[in-house]
Parts: C-alpha cells; sequence; structure tokens
C-alpha cells in the first residue's frame, strides 16, 4: 500500500501536486491516486529546478491492482541528473517513447514514485495532469 492515498474527482481536466518543490535527498513517501471515472490521459510533469554534483532521481507510473495488491510498471522516466522539465504522459492516443510516453489505458488507480540513486541533493517539484 502506497504512502498516501489522495482521490480525483470524476472526469474533465484535473490537476494537482504529487511533490511540492523542495530539495530532497532520499525517495520520498509514495503517491498513490484513485482516479473517478472517464479518464482518459495522464501526465506527469517533474520540474527540477537544483542539482547538487551528481543526483540521479528516477520517477515511475505504476498502476494498482485492488484486487491482488499487486502493483504493475507502466512508464519510468530516465534518470533526471540536472535542472529542467520532464514530462512522462499515458493514454490509448499517446505516441510511444522511450522513457517519456505509453500508449496505454490509464490505471483506476495509479501510484507515483521518485526514488533517488544516491543521497545527492535534487531540488523538484512533480505535478499530475488527467484529461
Amino acid at each position: 500500500m502506497a504512502n498516501n492515498i489522495n482521490k480525483a474527482g470524476s472526469a474533465g481536466v484535473y490537476g494537482t501536486t504529487v511533490y511540492a518543490s523542495a530539495a530532497r535527498t532520499a525517495t520520498p513517501d509514495t503517491q498513490e491516486f484513485e482516479l473517478g471515472t472517464g479518464y482518459t490521459g495522464l501526465t506527469l510533469v517533474i520540474d527540477t529546478t537544483a542539482a547538487g554534483t551528481s543526483p540521479s532521481t528516477v520517477v515511475k507510473v505504476e498502476g494498482v491492482d485492488r484486487v491482488s495488491g499487486k502493483v504493475y510498471g507502466t512508464l519510468s522516466s530516465a534518470a533526471i541528473t540536472g535542472t529542467g522539465t520532464v514530462t512522462l504522459s499515458m493514454g490509448l492516443s499517446s505516441t510511444v517513447a522511450a522513457n517519456a510516453s505509453a500508449n496505454q489505458a490509464v490505471p483506476p488507480v495509479v501510484r507515483i514514485t521518485a526514488t533517488h540513486g544516491n543521497s545527492t541533493t535534487h531540488t523538484y517539484s512533480v505535478a499530475l495532469i488527467l484529461s
């Protein structure tokens, strides 16, 4: 089970903060979102504003099966090692691009994790946009 569970409303554009901008040196708690009905697209916007000497953070979106309790991989960024903005997107109309987008249905429950590969400081925010 995720450390934090959030609920999204029914279809329409929905945006929320997954991780507020902060300097981090370790993997923060996972965030899980139970989505309302009608969402066909998901975008994560990862905005890195400061990076220590050699940070490495990978942001991952996973589906969660409430029946079995299993988590399954859907989309993962490449290692983020500097400043800038990275987007991850998924939906049935998305063009497939390694470590950037997946052409698949948005799961009804998603888990988002930002895994740090080392303890170098990394300042970033992650926003979730559903459509």
